[in-house]
């Protein structure tokens, strides 16, 4: 195990959050009761027959019971291995393989088996590749509008540094209804908690697809060493940059090797950023411990529908 002092974020003042020791026990309102239904095994047997990856088994994500009972699962595309090592995040870093050119058609396959109205599509970081991937999630895209027209898409896509612009043309070309790209954390903290990564890129990314005409949908967790007004400026910046659906939840530590929790936020907390999200102009907000950016992500559609409505000649 790491030493705690690896992870610690400091700062000068001895009360600042940024300095509080990692809480001993998770609160009562972020217990999950782990599902065993037939429909949870056979998400899991059909994404293993179909070799694809999902994010909710690499993050450990808190709500794969739920999801994977109820049928839904975010596909993670481009394999498990990322370019990058985040230290919040349980996805393994190294040496990507190559994109495999059948993945498109198995993800199509397992969603239609799986009867989703509603596929979202996340991948790791592909610093390798020339165009950091996005040429692969339009593969994805174009293949699941042939053999599935009605169903919607929203992708959670990296960053694309240093190639953000190829990214976006390619993207907007194959557009999903909902475009995801999470900020994550408060700018101050990137450094530690983000590296390879960068705030202000970020914030250019998603005011790039927003003029391209596409739903912009952005998230972040807390509970690391942000104060709450740091938070609410993040929440301003991603306003700015057209974003309008977003999602705030609880960091949890995936495993001993990844940053200790900071504190645990108050369901009081996440209610008042979600207010005050609303109250500058987002017109989707889930905010909650256990909130996370593809969880009930279907519900993100009515800003889709909002946004698309037929002019009115």
């Amino acid at each position: 195990m790491k030493p705690l002092d690896s992870f610690t974020i400091r700062n000068d003042d001895p009360d600042s959050s940024l300095n509080r020791i990692k809480p001993k026990k998770r609160p009562d309102w972020l217990k999950v009761r782990l599902s065993a239904n037939s429909t949870f095994g056979d998400v899991a047997g059909l994404m293993k027959e179909q070799k694809l990856n999902s994010v909710c088994q690499s993050a450990r994500c808190p709500n794969i019971g739920e999801c994977w009972g109820r049928g839904t699962a975010t596909f993670m595309i481009l394999g498990d291995i990322c370019t990058r090592k985040c230290s919040f995040c349980a996805i393994g870093s190294g040496k990507p393989e190559p994109p495999d050119p059948d993945e498109p058609y198995r993800l199509v396959k397992a969603a239609k088996e799986m009867g989703l109205h509603w596929i979202v599509v996340t991948s790791v970081d592909r610093d390798d590749l020339p165009d950091a991937g996005a040429g692969h999630f339009a593969a994805v895209i174009n293949e699941v509008r042939r053999e599935m027209p009605d169903a919607g898409i929203e992708t959670l896509v990296p960053d694309f540094r240093r190639r953000e612009q190829i990214a976006v043309d390619i993207l907007s070309e194959s557009p999903p209804n909902i475009m995801n790209h999470n900020i994550e954390t408060v700018p101050r903290l990137y450094r530690q908690i983000r590296p390879g990564a960068n705030y202000e890129g970020s914030l250019k990314l998603l005011e790039m697809f927003s003029e391209r005409g596409l739903v912009t949908k952005a998230g972040l967790f807390v509970g690391v060493g942000e104060e709450m007004e740091e938070v609410r400026e993040v929440l301003r910046d991603m306003r700015s940059s057209g974003v309008k659906s977003l999602t705030v939840g609880q960091y949890l530590q995936p495993s001993k090797d990844q940053m200790p929790v900071t504190r645990y936020v108050l369901p009081d907390e996440f209610q008042e950023l979600s207010d005050y999200a609303y109250s500058i102009g987002f017109e989707h907000v889930a905010s909650g411990p256990l909130v996370r950016s593809s969880y009930k992500a279907e519900e993100a559609i009515s800003v889709y529908n909002q946004n698309n409505k037929p002019k009115v000649k």
